[in-house]
This record gives C-alpha cells, structure tokens and sequence, in this order.
C-alpha cells in the first residue's frame, strides 16, 4: 500500500524582532530626519553662505566663521559662549544632583507620596512662556514676593534681574526647578534595583552611605550620564524664550546667551551666514563639552559594577 505523505503546513509568517524595532521606530525616525536632519543640513551650509534673504546666496567659505571669531566686540560671540557655558556648567549638574536627591527621598511609597510627585514634575509641563512670567514675577525687586520675603526678615533685597552680579544666576534657580523628566528617569531606575541587594548589604552591616556608594550609584550610573548628556544638549538650546522674555540679554550683556544671540542675528540683523557660524560653533562646543564628560566618567558605572 502506497505510503502517502502529508503535505507539510505553511509556516505562518513572522517578523524578526529586529525588523519588529525598524517598523515602530521608523515614524520616529523619519520625523527626526525631517524636523533634525535637514534643518541642521541646511545650517551647515548657510554657516558658508552670505544670505541676508533678500539678494541672491553667494558662497564665502569661510569667511563667516572669520567674521564671527574676528570681530568679537560687533557680534557678542566670546561674550555670549562665556554666558552659555558658564549656564551649562552650574545648571546642569544641579538639576541631576536635584533629580536624584529627590528620587531617592521620594522612590518608598509612603502616604501622599504621589501628590509630592506630581508637584514636582509639575513645573517640567508648564509652557515655557508662562514659566518665564512666573520667574519674572518672584524677582521682580520691587513688588516680587522673593524680595518682599527678604525684606521682611532683614536681609538685602538684590535687583536680581537688573544686577549683572545675580542676573545669570537666576536662570539657574529657574533652571533647578524643571527636573521634573530625569526625576522620572531616575525614579524608574531606582525600582528597578532589587530590593535584595539592600537586604544583604544590611545583613553584612553596610551603612546606609555604604550602600548609595556601592550599589545605588554604580546601578545608576549609566541613567546619569545619559541625563547629564541629555541636560548639556537641551540647556544650551532651552534657554531661549525665557532670556528673551525677561532679559533681553540685559543688563550690560551679562544674558546674553548664544540662541538669543544667533536669534538677532538671524532675523533681526537678517544675517544668516553668521548666525548659521554661530550655531555650528555652539554645536561644536555642546559637542566638545559631552566629549570631556564622557572621557571622564563614561566608564565609571561599569568598573564600579565589576
């Protein structure tokens, strides 16, 4: 009797994970090479380009970063670099400090222990504009509440925002405030530490300090620096419509941060060239800043964790 074979089943189609990965970030990706990408392209080349949006384009090379780096006193460049990184470098590691201080006092779930969440994520979903107005308001010197505060008890009472001395150093108390995202970030981090690890380092009598150094930073150390990396881009980006809405860039250009400053350029002066210059030496710097973090502490998470 003839054996008859069964005619095998199709197998039914799969997808790699990998291909799964390609299709949900594909949207992502093309949104940031539409929005990033060709905007940044377009940067570059007018950074070599005299363009002022009226005459025809006409290629100078590199004349523009020339006249950026030459002439100092006409386009506030040196001045506005110093402004921006000095900005960079207090305010963000206050903010990461801030993050994980508050993530470790508010990661145990204790009563009302999400309404303390959400106040402090609530000042990263204000709108920029309104956030802004807020600060203008707390230091105003007059009638700000900040002032009439220190006033009250007898300390000095500064003009803040019009004193060259504490200018700056307002945009880093507003910036400290807006950690509501790596306050998030690291709070996920920490949950995801197990609980035993605590359970044994107390068991051999590892104090309280002990296990933060041995086990919370090392598991959290490569959360951090993706923070402080994230942080050092944005802050040079962010602090924008908050300077020009309070500032200007005033008093005696002691605000004067590098987007407002590109901003003027661009489109009040209608100097593209070297406002595109401008934001390539910032990129370039940004750049050069997360470079010296990285050599730094880039392997500190994983030799603290062998």
């Amino acid at each position: 009797m003839p054996v008859l074979h069964k005619k095998p089943k199709p197998r039914p189609f799969s997808v790699s994970y990998h291909t799964q990965l390609i299709f949900m970030l594909a949207p992502y990706l093309l949104g940031a090479a539409l929005l990033v990408g060709v905007p940044a392209l377009l940067s570059l080349a007018l950074a070599f380009i005299r363009y002022d949006g009226m005459s025809p384009a006409v290629w100078v090379g590199w004349f523009n970063f020339r006249t950026v780096l030459a002439n100092p006193v006409d386009l506030l460049f040196p001045i506005s670099l110093y402004n921006t990184l000095y900005f960079i470098i207090l305010a963000v590691p206050i903010r990461i400090l801030g993050a994980l201080a508050l993530a470790i006092w508010l990661s145990r779930q204790t009563r009302g222990v999400g309404l303390y969440r959400a106040a402090v994520y609530l000042p990263t979903i204000i709108p920029d504009v309104a956030y802004a107005l807020i600060w203008l308001w707390i230091f105003n010197p007059l009638y700000g509440p900040l002032n009439l505060i220190l006033g009250a008890i007898g300390l000095p009472t500064p003009g803040w925002l019009a004193d060259a001395r504490f200018a700056k150093l307002v945009f880093i108390v507003m910036a400290a405030f807006q950690i509501g995202e790596g306050f998030v970030v690291l709070l996920a981090g920490l949950q995801n530490i197990p609980s035993e690890y605590y359970a044994a380092a107390a068991v051999d009598g590892g104090s309280i300090w002990q296990q933060f150094r041995y086990i919370t930073l090392p598991l959290l150390a490569p959360w951090l620096l993706l923070l402080t990396l994230r942080d050092i881009i944005l802050s040079s980006q962010n602090i924008f419509t908050a300077n020009f809405i309070m500032t200007n860039g005033d008093p005696y250009y002691s605000t004067l941060f590098l987007p407002l400053l590109i901003y003027e350029e661009a489109f009040d002066r209608m100097h593209f060239g070297p406002a595109s210059a401008m934001t390539v030496l910032l990129s370039l710097a940004t750049a050069a800043l997360i470079g010296f973090v990285i050599s730094i502490v880039g392997n500190w998470g994983e030799a603290d964790a062998d």
